[in-house]
């Protein structure tokens, strides 16, 4: 059975996308999958996410910075505020990813951010469609790119105002968060994140 990981020279056990570029292993090593709980992380993460629908991750991850830096550092209170001026700027930015729906949809979903406040805020939102249990998948293909709870969460957001929440998208924000854990049962990452038991 090809389970998909791949064992570092570190000896550590990572799925094959996590085991060549030192980017994504870094990132794999230390960030995804591992708790975030605060609104701006959260706001980040879910406007990157909806960035990279119809991409590859690595190319979303290698902008990051850019992208923080196009945004305001990702803070709510400074994107919803972008007029059309700002736009028309972001849409020059090479740096980024130039999609008009999509930047659109983020200062959409940062006014929608700051409208959820009033209920609790973002972050406690999203976590609170946290599954009872967590995949335990043996290879690549045993992970799931939808779950019940990412479609309600998707639909939850839709609700809220929220764009560019599809519940594919949903999933893989949920697996970022590590509101689920789809590490491979035998990579070295699997249960590291504190919310679910190894």
């Amino acid at each position: 059975m090809d389970t998909g990981i791949v064992i570092g020279e570190d000896q550590l056990a990572r799925p094959a996308w996590a085991a060549t570029d030192p980017m994504m292993r870094e990132y794999y090593d230390l960030e995804w999958g591992m708790p975030v709980r605060d609104e701006h992380g959260v706001f980040e993460r879910l406007s990157l996410e909806a960035f990279q629908s119809g991409l590859s991750w690595a190319t979303i991850l290698r902008k990051r910075e850019n992208f923080r830096e196009a945004f305001a550092n990702f803070d709510p209170d400074t994107v919803q505020g972008f007029g059309e001026d700002k736009v028309e700027e972001l849409l020059g930015n090479a740096g980024i990813i130039r999609n008009r729906a999509k930047i659109l949809a983020t200062i959409k979903n940062a006014r929608a951010t700051i409208e959820l406040r009033k209920d609790g805020g973002l972050a406690d939102f999203v976590w609170s469609f946290k599954p009872v249990q967590t995949p335990t998948p043996l290879t690549m293909a045993d992970i799931p790119t939808t779950s019940p709870e990412s479609l309600a969460l998707s639909n939850a957001l839709k609700k809220r105002g929220f764009s560019f929440v599809g519940p594919t998208t949903m999933y893989a924000l949920m697996e970022a968060l590590g509101i689920v854990d789809t590490h491979l049962v035998q990579s070295h990452r699997r249960g590291t994140s504190g919310v679910w038991p190894v």
